[in-house]
Formats: structure tokens, sequence, C-alpha cells
């Protein structure tokens, strides 16, 4: 099946699903200014998938805004310096359930079963290539080159303000932000205290790895994306690169793939309290271990070498070189990358900042058993299991009901969903039934004068066989 085939049954399988097909929201304004039903802020999987979601459910008065030009939205194409996912290549997500839809049936139409049944892991580039038809296939309303600078209510509507002053009134919000989405991403104060800018980078930076060649790079960090630009620098030819770690060992188990089974996947968000803490802190605690590809990527140089049980703990300049203290000495670099994850802060976001004081975390809704505190999960925020925020104090701003968290921020109370892969064939299904569920409380009443005025007739005069009725009955009329 060729690429243009393939389309052509995307929609024919949408076709044959689109039931029931009446719109059911009614347009809405304020002061003349129309009011979207739900503004999506991220335009990488997460959002596309969403959008299609809500789509499917005739919620069509919707937007999808990011920040950055067309194709480069998420992680794909800029920072991300994996060769491959580290997500096996049969999973489903953005699809949501539709055969056409599938990543397999994209790459097979696009080159072929014979590169299928051979290909390892989808590179990363050729996902974003499937994200872009995704997008283009279903005809999602996406707006690129629009960045979020602010969220605020406004009368009974959430008002988010973009980068270029344009208001945009919404019902709800969905932040589809990513892994940095309710925070921002982590470099230590001695770092950008004592080091000039030019010096350093972080992973989710752009970084001249050209101008690394023949220069001593030191790494921080035990996850993927560190060993991912270690990797990056040794193959732009740096002299040396040395990865420091704080753990003693490296992790080795990936309780990801535990995780991806259909009962945790789907029902995690139902778990009470104790047992949804419990669960995210053995997995906070066991970590991710970086992909063996990507080790052996930096194995392969004998310029490198990993130091775990090696944190950093200050950084000076003395004269033109990097000096970071370890425990037991110093370490010299020429330049540094951190890649030493992120930060759960909704203050550090500028959508949030207006919201930020109001909304409550895990440490505001719950106290765990002596011995279980994690103050790092406990930052994290407690949604509903809507993924909406919540109020810090009970009845302070009730338009955060209507403020949706899908971003790894979510991950405690919701398990995987919206920035990972893994999760979306079930978070974008829950997020779209709880959107679905609230808009029709919030409008039974409307509804339910809708159905009073509803007088459309099904059975009229037309209907009765010519000069006959049944036994007992009377001629129907135009009256009737």
């Amino acid at each position: 099946m060729s690429l243009t085939e393939l389309n052509a049954r995307v929609r024919a399988d949408l076709a044959c699903l689109d039931y029931p097909a009446k719109p059911w929201l009614q347009p809405q304004s304020l002061d003349g200014q129309p009011v979207l039903d739900v503004l999506i802020i991220g335009a990488g999987q997460g959002g596309l998938a969403t959008a299609f979601g809500l789509m499917r459910e005739k919620i069509t008065n919707i937007l999808v805004v990011d920040q950055a030009p067309r194709g480069e939205e998420g992680v794909w194409t800029t920072f991300a310096r994996m060769v491959t996912l580290r997500t096996p290549k049969h999973v489903s997500g953005p699809d949501l359930g539709v055969g056409s839809l599938t990543p397999r049936a994209w790459y097979e139409a696009s080159f072929g079963h014979a590169r299928w049944e051979g290909l390892g892991k989808i590179p990363r580039e050729v996902w974003q290539a499937y994200l872009d038809w995704y997008r283009q296939v279903l005809n999602l309303p996406v707006r690129n080159d629009t960045g979020i600078v602010g969220i605020a209510e406004q009368g009974p509507f959430l008002a988010a303000t973009t980068d270029k002053g344009e208001l945009l009134l919404a019902r709800k919000i969905v932040l589809a932000t990513g892994i940095a989405g309710s925070g921002a991403w982590l470099i230590p104060d001695f770092i950008e205290n004592n080091l000039p800018r030019a010096r350093y980078g972080h992973t989710s930076e752009p970084i001249d790895f050209a101008a690394l060649a023949g220069k001593r790079v030191g790494v921080l960090g035990a996850g993927a994306s560190a060993f991912d630009n270690a990797a990056t620098a040794l193959e732009a030819g740096a002299g040396r690169v040395q990865l420091c770690v704080r753990r003693r060992r490296l992790p080795r188990v990936n309780p990801y793939r535990w995780m991806e089974q259909a009962g945790f996947l789907s029902q995690f968000a139902e778990l009470p309290d104790l047992m949804r803490w419990r669960f995210m802190r053995h997995i906070f605690t066991m970590n991710q271990p970086p992909p063996p590809d990507t080790v052996a990527r930096c194995a392969a140089f004998p310029q490198f070498s990993a130091h775990p049980g090696t944190p950093w703990l200050d950084a000076r300049m003395e004269g033109d070189e990097i000096r970071i203290a370890v425990p037991g000495g110093e370490l010299a670099f020429d330049f540094v990358i951190i890649g030493a994850g992120f930060v759960i802060d909704a203050s550090r976001r500028p959508e949030l900042a207006h919201f930020a004081p109001m909304i409550a975390t895990w440490a505001d809704h719950f106290a765990p058993p002596e011995g279980e505190e994690d103050p790092v999960l406990a930052s994290y925020p407690y949604l509903t299991r809507s993924f909406a925020f919540t109020e810090r104090t009970p009845g302070q701003v009730p338009a955060l009901a209507h403020l949706y968290n899908f971003t790894f921020g979510a991950m405690p109370s919701m398990g995987l969903s919206g920035a990972s892969i893994s999760g979306l064939k079930f978070g974008v299904r829950r997020l779209v039934n709880a959107i679905c569920r609230d808009f029709f409380l919030e409008d039974a009443e409307a509804s339910y004068l809708s159905l009073l005025d509803y007088q459309e007739p099904e059975l009229t005069p037309d209907s009765w066989p010519d000069g006959g009725v049944g036994p007992g009955l009377a001629p129907l009329t135009a009256a009737d």
C-alpha cells in the first residue's frame, strides 16, 4: 500500500467510525470575542493525539498552539540526541485505535513491509515524520510560532496570552508541554553562578558540538539524555568525555517496561493515594537506566569514561579551565553539559505563574507514613482523576478545574500519560472522556432545554400508505 492509498484508507476508516456525527456544544463568546471550547498548548505527540480524540467526540471548536516552527515541535528534531526511540516499535497511541493511523501502517506505506520487519527501533527523525503526517492527514487545527506567556481567568472562561499579545479565550485549556511542562530543566546553582554561560550547556539546549572537537568535556547525569549528549560529543571529535554520576552504580532495571501493561496504564489513577504514592516512590527510586545502545555508543570511544559515585559539589574557573569539585578532589574541563533532569515547580512556567501559588501539590493533600517521605514526589501537582489541577485552598480559584495537566508532572497522580509514548493510548482516552463529561455536566441544563424544544417530526402524514389506516386509528393529519 502506498502512502496515497493509506491516506485514502484513513479517511475511509474515519468515515465508517463517524457516529454519532451530530455537534453537541453551543458556540460561546465574551464581549463579542469567540471562545474556544478547548485550547491545547503544545503540538507534540500528546497535544496532537488529544486534538484528534476531541474531534472524534465532535468537540471541534479547538486550537493547538506551539511556540516552535512547524516540524520542530517536541524534542525529536531539536535537542533529542538519541539515534532511536527507546519505546518498542509496536507501540500504538496517537492512532486511538484506528489501525490505519498506527506508526506501523504509516511506516510500511512509506518504506515497505520488509523494512518494517527489519526495523529494530524507530529512529527519532522518523517518529517526527510520522507525527507530521498524522497532523496533516487528520487536518488538525495547529498554529505554530505561538507561545503562551500567561493564563488567567476572564469572566467564566480562561484567557491565554500569546507571545504576540493576542488573547485566546477558552472554556478549557490542556497543557501538553512535555517533560518539563510542570517546571523547568535543572541546572545547579553553582554552575549558573560560577561559570560563564558560554562554557556550559544543558541537554535540552542547542549545543555547538563541532566546537567541542579536541576539548575536555564533562557530563553530569545518569540518564539517557546525559549518555546521548556524551555520545554526540564523542562523535563530534571531543578529546575526552567524562560522565559523572551521583549514584554508586547505574540503574539496570527499567520500571517503564513493567508499567507497559493495560491494567496499570488504564487504571493507575483509580488507586487510593497511599498506593499511588508507594508505586511512584518505588518507580522514582528505581529510575530508568540509559538504553544499552546509547551506552554502547559511548563505550565505543576510548576517550570516554564514566564515574559512578561522583557528584559535582562546586564549580569555578581557574584561568581558562573549568574546575569541578568532586569527593576527594577536582576534575578539569573545557566545557560541561548538564543532564541532571528537571525540577517540578509551577512558578517556573510562565503560563502557570498566575495560578502557581494556588495549585495544590501532593504535599498539600497527602501525608505519607513515617519512613516513606519523598520531598521530590511531594512537590508534584495533585490532580483530579481527570488530569485537572486542584486548589490549594478549596473555593479559592474554581477555574483550576478547567486547566488540565497532560505533562510529565501528571505522573504521580495519573501514571504514564501525555509525556510518554507508552502512556498515550490510555492517557488520551481518559483525558478526552473527562473533558466530554465535564462539558456535558456543565451544559446539562441547556441540553435539557434543547430537548424540550426539540420538535423535528419523524412520523409525518406522508409516512401513511395511500387511503388507509390501521384498525382503530384515525387518519394522521398535518395538525397531528
